[in-house]
């Protein structure tokens, strides 16, 4: 086995250039009031990665202005489509409005398990609250569901970064699994 260079890595990705052409998951991702411009960093180059269509920064959530942002997604804010909009409801209701689910990444007492999602659930805008509060009550009342990633040690969740990224790739397979099902 042998490690692949960054130039065979390179040719078979996505420019700058040719991002309109690429097939992007029509997931819409909120962040609502994160404090950690790492973390925020961090999910831009995770949404790369799974090529979403949007980030929302709402609230007090850092914007790529930040060199800390800057830091951690490494050139993704290029990549990624971003907006900052102060209340996350506005973005809620616009999304809502347009026949985008809403979903909260959140334990609420109706949340199901993340790889639970179903290909009914896209076009999809997922929130992601604050690392110590969580998703504000104000926006899960907006929510049409809400999913959990289940925990099996004595924390009750994850880093918020990282929560983001179990979950994303895993509607990314369920939306990419659909697609190809329904080509075939």
């Amino acid at each position: 086995m042998r490690k692949l260079t960054h130039d065979e890595i390179s040719k078979n990705r996505s420019t700058l250039e040719t991002l309109n052409n690429v097939n992007k998951l029509p997931v819409y991702v909120i962040l609502n009031s994160i404090r950690s411009s790492y973390n925020v960093g961090s999910i831009f180059r995770t949404s790369d990665g799974a090529m979403i269509e949007k980030i929302y920064l709402c609230g007090y959530t850092p914007t790529p202005e930040k060199k800390e942002v800057l830091k951690t997604a490494l050139g993704s804010q290029e990549s990624v489509k971003w907006e900052y909009v102060k209340d996350a409801k506005e973005v809620v209701r616009k999304l809502k409005n347009d026949g985008v689910k809403i979903c909260a990444l959140e334990l609420t007492e109706n949340s199901f398990p993340y790889y639970q999602v179903n290909e009914n659930s896209f076009p999809l805008a997922l929130i992601i609250g604050n690392e110590i509060t969580g998703v504000q009550q104000d926006l899960l009342d907006l929510c049409d569901f809400s999913i959990e990633i289940p925990q099996y040690g004595i924390k009750q969740s994850l880093n918020v970064a990282v929560a983001y990224g179990i979950s994303i790739f895993d509607l990314r397979r369920i939306y990419d699994i659909n697609r190809f099902n329904q080509h075939k």
